[in-house]
């Protein structure tokens, strides 16, 4: 169980420490990590960075009409630059979470969330299998979803354990580097044989807000009783 909490009832804290969780087990499990997307996103933006500072001094010291040419040049590399950005982020790079290989496959697992759904959206691309005799390796695409109630407890704490059973038992690559942690049955989508968590965090808040309401009117109506006694 995590150390720190978060609030139960933000989708986006429930998000982001799932995600956190995901490199930490994967590189516990000898996956080796690639850094390249966010090396090439660092590099544009550093990039388009420079083009505006350069320009901007070239401007401040020698004046517009002689760095006008060169102005127009910087400006035109620039939205360059951005929209090779964008288009990177959309067509790949959205949502990515972990990219890596180990023993020769690669991994890559994108997440997403969707409003007013606590529900953990999965996406892994992965090798099938190592490519054998000079033949091309084959690859897969997994789109998967888990409610957070899995793997957070009432009171907000992450739990390791049904989370890496459910990614082990979902995702083969992840279960060839981890079959201890795979459960059969959560692979066929029930929880039968698993390790959950019994205090889930949203029914938990679901219910207290049912007793808060449920109380409210009872309230409300003894008082309007009294009233007209």
């Amino acid at each position: 169980m995590s150390a720190s909490k978060i609030s139960c009832y933000s989708l986006p804290d429930l998000h982001n420490t799932t995600n956190d969780a995901l490199p930490n087990y994967l590189t516990s499990l000898k996956f080796t990590q690639s850094h390249s997307s966010s090396n090439i996103r660092l590099a544009i933006g550093y990039a388009a960075v420079l083009i505006s500072a350069a320009t901007f001094y070239f401007d401040w010291t020698l004046g517009f009409e002689k760095t006008k040419y060169w102005t127009g040049a910087a400006v035109a590399v620039y939205f360059a630059l951005n929209g090779a950005f964008t288009w990177w982020y959309l067509l790949g790079d959205e949502g990515l979470v972990f990219e890596g290989t180990r023993e020769g496959r690669k991994l890559k697992l994108l997440t997403h969330t969707k409003p007013h759904t606590p529900t953990y959206f999965l996406r892994a691309q992965y090798t099938a299998s190592p490519s054998k005799n000079s033949a091309p390796p084959t690859y897969q695409d997994l789109k998967l979803e888990i409610p957070y109630t899995r793997f957070f407890t009432a009171d907000g704490h992450f739990v390791a354990k049904p989370f890496q059973q459910w990614l082990a038992s979902a995702v083969p690559i992840v279960g060839d580097a981890d079959p201890n942690n795979v459960v059969e049955e959560i692979g066929r989508g029930s929880d039968e044989g698993a390790e959950t968590v019994k205090a889930s965090a949203l029914e938990a808040v679901m219910s207290g807000m049912m007793e808060q309401a449920g109380g409210m009117t009872d309230r409300a109506s003894g008082g309007k009783r009294r009233k007209k006694a």
